[in-house]
């Protein structure tokens, strides 16, 4: 790819993980290289799979603070903004100079909207990727300024959710 565009999904519907999952199953289908990055999740506590199907797949992943003060009080504000900059320091001078075709950036948007990364580190990290990198983040939350950077802006949009009527998340369907 010559011109890398940068995807954007957002909004409180379910599936914005799964899309960019999605485009990176198929990407890797086509033999392009990627990397998934994944903010406020712990796979290992939560079970994950789609992190560890992309790894089998063939895709690079890597995760950076692997939680969330909303669900846990250890993971204090200071904490996550510490974590959070050391992973965009990781994509800065690691993944950026690593020639991937595709990078996803899962819930980074999180990162931003619950003050844990400044609006401004994002949008230098946007502008400031490689031409030929497809970049995709997802998240709640995505300001004006984000949506005003990207190619593409898909707001994914609840409707009805089992949750509101106390249906909890199962195992396969919501994580």
């Amino acid at each position: 790819m010559k011109t890398g565009l940068v995807h954007i999904y957002t909004g409180d519907g379910k599936g914005k993980t799964t899309s960019a999952v999605g485009l990176a199953v198929r990407a890797l289908g086509h033999g392009l290289r990627v990397c998934y990055i994944y903010f406020h999740k712990d796979p290992d506590k939560y079970g994950y799979t789609e992190i560890g199907n992309l790894t089998k797949l063939g895709a690079n992943v890597f995760g950076f603070a692997k939680g969330h003060s909303f669900l846990n009080k250890e993971f204090t504000k200071e904490l996550l903004q510490k974590q959070v900059e050391e992973g965009i320091n990781f994509i800065k001078s690691t993944v950026f100079k690593s020639n991937y075709d595709l990078l996803i950036i899962d819930e980074i948007i999180i990162s931003v909207r619950d003050g844990f990364l400044p609006e401004s580190t994002l949008l230098e990290l946007i502008t400031g990727k490689p031409e030929n990198l497809e970049l995709v983040i997802t998240g709640r939350g995505a300001t004006s300024n984000m949506i005003e950077l990207a190619n593409y802006v898909s707001n994914i949009t609840k409707v009805k959710h089992p949750y509101d009527l106390k249906i909890l998340s199962r195992e396969g369907i919501e994580y």
